[in-house]
C-alpha cells in the first residue's frame, strides 16, 4: 500500500502482506512523527455499474405489494381490447389517444416508466405506443423498453408494440426489429398515427394467424 503523509507529505509504502486485515490503525510517520489514520475495510467499488449497487425500477415493481388502485382499469368487458400510452408530450400524446379510441380501444396514460411497469403488472395491455424517450433522455436506457423486451414470447406476442421516436423513419423494419418493437413511427408523421397503426396492426394479425394456424397443424397448440 502506498501511504502519503497529510503533514509532512512524505510518501513511503508497505507491503499488503504487512498490513492487518479489515481495520482501521495509525502509523506513525517516519518523517515528522504524525500519526497516520489507515483503514483496510472492504470499501463498495464505486466503478460497478450502479445496478448492481442499488434495486433497480424492476425490483421496485417485482417487489411491491398489491394495490389495487395500480390496476389500469376497473373493469374490461371480454373482448374488449386496451392500449397503454406512454407519451408526455401532450399534443402527441391527444393525437395517440384519439387514434386508439377511434379504433375501438379502450386507453391509459402512464404517468411514469414505474407507474407504466405496475400497470402491465396487472394487465397485458393489446398495444402499447411508447416514445423512446419516455421517463428517460436516454432512449437506450428506456426502462419500459426493457420490460418489454425481458417478456416471454407466450406474453410479448399478444402484445403490438409502437415505438415513437426522432431516430428511425415511418415503419423502418430493421430499426423496430433491432429495437424489439412492431413498428417504429417518426414525430413527423404523428398526423397519420392512427392510419399507420391499422396498417401495422392489421400486418401483425395476419402474421401471427398464420403461426398460429402453423403451430396447430404440428400440434404445438
Amino acid at each position: 500500500m502506498n501511504i502519503v503523509c497529510k503533514q509532512c507529505q512524505g510518501k513511503f509504502k508497505i507491503s499488503d502482506e504487512k498490513l492487518p486485515k479489515e481495520q482501521t490503525f495509525s502509523l506513525t510517520c517516519p518523517n515528522c512523527k504524525n500519526k497516520i489514520s489507515i483503514d483496510t475495510r472492504s470499501k463498495i467499488d464505486s466503478s460497478k455499474p450502479k445496478a448492481e449497487t442499488e434495486k433497480t425500477i424492476f425490483d421496485e415493481v417485482v417487489s411491491g405489494a398489491y394495490d389495487a388502485s395500480e390496476k389500469p382499469f376497473d373493469f374490461v368487458e371480454e373482448g374488449v381490447e386496451t392500449a397503454l400510452l406512454c407519451e408526455t408530450d401532450p399534443a402527441i400524446l391527444a393525437k395517440i389517444k384519439i387514434a386508439l379510441e377511434n379504433m375501438g380501444y379502450h386507453t391509459t396514460e402512464a404517468q411514469s416508466a414505474l407507474d407504466a411497469l405496475k400497470q402491465m403488472r396487472f394487465h397485458v395491455f393489446d398495444v402499447v405506443v411508447l416514445n423512446e424517450k419516455f421517463d428517460t433522455h436516454d432512449p437506450d436506457k428506456n426502462n419500459v423498453l426493457k420490460y418489454l423486451k425481458q417478456l416471454s414470447m407466450d406474453v410479448r406476442r399478444n402484445i403490438f408494440a409502437a415505438l415513437i421516436t426522432k431516430r428511425f423513419r415511418t415503419m423502418d423494419n430493421m430499426a423496430a426489429f433491432h429495437e424489439s418493437v412492431n413498428i417504429v413511427v417518426n414525430v413527423k408523421n404523428i398526423e397519420e398515427i392512427e392510419k399507420i397503426l391499422k396498417s401495422g396492426i392489421a400486418d401483425n394479425t395476419i402474421f401471427y394467424q398464420v403461426f398460429k394456424e402453423s403451430l396447430t397443424k404440428i400440434g404445438r397448440v
